[in-house]
Parts: structure tokens; C-alpha cells; sequence
């Protein structure tokens, strides 16, 4: 039996712009995990892969599944990657505790923890960049124009600097940031919201345009504040980034509610994380007041609330 693990993730500056050729800033929240267990199975008949995901209730042999599968593709991209025809007779079960929905890279997570127990039953290694782009080809399944974050900070396991057609750079941490990840309880695709955007910058390019540009300069005027431990500097860019956000109609009435909360109640700032829509927003916090803000949260009707901590 083999069992590995991969956490999720939240941006924290740079959704739907990074789409469009701008920086975003991601960090691994290893407060959740998907997980997978590769099993050998008796059997006679070699390669026989039993995937089973009961979180989702979910049960197939990798033979009979079609290619649009995001499991199966996991599994077969894999074993290409490794150069394995035959592999041994096993059973693959994956859980996970990252809310789906939810912009924290679930389904990344899932495929790069199937990747990573893949390869330590057989004996193989993946270096991360392999593991993001195998991750990468089935978040396309998910997602239709993936923007790469996901794959890249999970495969990565570090805060970094992400921008299409460069390598993930690691941004340095100033400080100990409290960020509060709080669940709107609603939930939205991911492909709604990038599709959203992508009608409106058809319909409207240059306007579209101008905004993915304020949002570009914000996020590396954030690494810069990060860097140098500048929380307030750092809030304030968040606060900005959200506005910004709103302008492309990705927001929710559940976020603002919980936004809004954080804000009345000492945040540094806050601002909806990933897609939109629905989801998780998050709030910079001092960690003196975390416990109050949670409450407050809490009492707000956040589904979930997680307290991380992006380290020096």
C-alpha cells in the first residue's frame, strides 16, 4: 500500500488576469489535502487498475473509461510518463478534503496526489514541473483555458509568482501573513467564471484590457509588500484587487457579505479567491485578532474557515 498527498492552494492576487499574459501569486494551504492509496489487487491479469473516488461515489476500471475522464487521464498520462505498459494489478482510491467548487485547487490536487502515489508504488519519480503538466492536460478537461495556477503552486508546494510561458518563480516572505480563507457556502465552475470574462473582453477588449492591466501592476506592487513585510500596504492592495474584480462581474452577494464582515472587523483586507462566482474569499489579518475575526465570520455563515499562515 502507497499513499500520497497533495495540498490545495488559494491565489492571492492575479485571478482571471493571469488568463490574459499578467503575473498571479499563489500559495499551497496544506490545512487541506486530496489523497490517494494505490493497493496491490490479486489478480491473474496484470494492469488491471480499479480507480475509485468515494467522496464522489465514484467506481470504474481504468480500461473501460473514456478519455475525457479526469481520473483516468491521471492515470494514463502517468504511466506514459513513466514508460510503464504493464503495471501491476491495483487499486486506486482517492479522497480529498478541499471543498470542490471552491477556488482552491481541488482537482489539481487530486491528479497531482494520484501522479505522486502512482510513481511511488512503482518505484519512479516525477520532478514537479512533469507532475504540474501532467496536472495541467487534465485540468483542461475541467476547467476548458486552465490558467496554470493550480498545477504549478501544488506541484510546486510554494508560495510563487506565476505567469504563462515563464517558470513559477518562489516569492520571498517578509513576514509570518495570517490570511483567513473563509467558504461563501455557494458554489460556481470555474469555466462559468472564466467564461464570463472571456465574453466580456470579447465584447469589450480594451476596457477588459485596462482592468487586467491594474490587476497585473497590483500583484507585483504585492510581491513587493510581501517581501518586505508590509501588511497594511498588503491589505490595501487586496482591497484595490477587489474592486477590481467586481468590474468584471465575477463577485457574489455571499462574497461581499463575508468581504464586508472581515473589513467591519479589523482585516487588513479581503478580497474573493480563484474563479468567483461563488467560493472562498480571503482576508489578511494580524494574527492578534484572527480568533475574533473568525467568529465574526462564523456568525456571518461561513460554511468553513481556515486559518493559515504564509511563512517566512
Amino acid at each position: 500500500m502507497t499513499t500520497a498527498n497533495a495540498p490545495g492552494k488559494i491565489i492571492l492576487f492575479g485571478e482571471h488576469a493571469v488568463v490574459y499574459g499578467q503575473p498571479a501569486l499563489a500559495i499551497p494551504v496544506t490545512e487541506v489535502q486530496a489523497s490517494t492509496t494505490v493497493t496491490e489487487m490479486d489478480s491473474s491479469e496484470k494492469g488491471r487498475i480499479l480507480i475509485l473516488a468515494p467522496d464522489i461515489q465514484f467506481q470504474g476500471w481504468l480500461h473501460e473509461l473514456n478519455s475525457e475522464n479526469p481520473l483516468a487521464k491521471a492515470c494514463r498520462l502517468t504511466l506514459e510518463a513513466l514508460e510503464i505498459k504493464d503495471s501491476p494489478s491495483i487499486r486506486i482510491e482517492i479522497n480529498s478534503t478541499i471543498p470542490i467548487a471552491s477556488g482552491m485547487g481541488s482537482s489539481a490536487a487530486i491528479s497531482i496526489s494520484i501522479i505522486r502515489a502512482l510513481c511511488q508504488h512503482l518505484g519512479s519519480e516525477l520532478l514537479p514541473q512533469v507532475q504540474s503538466q501532467i496536472a495541467f492536460e487534465v485540468e483542461k478537461l475541467h476547467h476548458g483555458t486552465p490558467s496554470g495556477v493550480d498545477n504549478t503552486v501544488i506541484a510546486f508546494e510554494q508560495p510563487v509568482s506565476f505567469k504563462h510561458g515563464e517558470d513559477p518563480k518562489p516569492f520571498e516572505v517578509g513576514v509570518p501573513t495570517t490570511l483567513l480563507i473563509a467558504d461563501s457556502g455557494s458554489r460556481s465552475l470555474t469555466s462559468d467564471a472564466v467564461g464570463r470574462v472571456r465574453e466580456g473582453w470579447r465584447e469589450d477588449p480594451s476596457s477588459y484590457e485596462a482592468i487586467f492591466d491594474q490587476i497585473g501592476s497590483i500583484t507585483r506592487l504585492a510581491r513587493q509588500a510581501i517581501k518586505a513585510g508590509q501588511l497594511h500596504v498588503l491589505g490595501s492592495l487586496m482591497n484595490h484587487n477587489q474592486e477590481l474584480l467586481r468590474a468584471l462581474q465575477v463577485s457574489s452577494p455571499e462574497l461581499e457579505h463575508l468581504i464586508r464582515v472581515a473589513l467591519e472587523n479589523t482585516a487588513l483586507g479581503a478580497k474573493l479567491s480563484g474563479a468567483g462566482l461563488g467560493g472562498n474569499m480571503i482576508a489578511l489579518v494580524s494574527h492578534e485578532n484572527a480568533r475574533s475575526i473568525v467568529d465574526a465570520l462564523d456568525q456571518a455563515g461561513a460554511a468553513n474557515i481556515i486559518l493559515t499562515v504564509i511563512e517566512e
